[in-house]
């Protein structure tokens, strides 16, 4: 199944900073897969959910310094 955002989510990547465009659900044994729009250069590319952090979020304690 995939998830289509209505707004896209900012996040943080190994690559750099991007937003979630759509998440695809791989089941119940595997990792989500998530679209994300890296901000540097515009492209797109597809990371697993270990790999990604959504941005900032004061209200839910959630800092942009947290390293991989």
């Amino acid at each position: 199944m995939i998830h289509e955002c209505r707004k896209p989510i900012p996040c943080t990547t190994p690559l750099g900073d991007g937003y979630i465009w759509y998440i695809k659900d791989n089941g119940m044994f595997e990792n989500d897969e998530f679209s994300v729009c890296l901000c540097a250069d515009g492209t797109v590319r597809h990371f697993s959910s270990d790999q990604v952090k959504i941005y900032f979020n004061e209200t839910y304690g959630i800092k942009k310094d947290i390293p991989f």
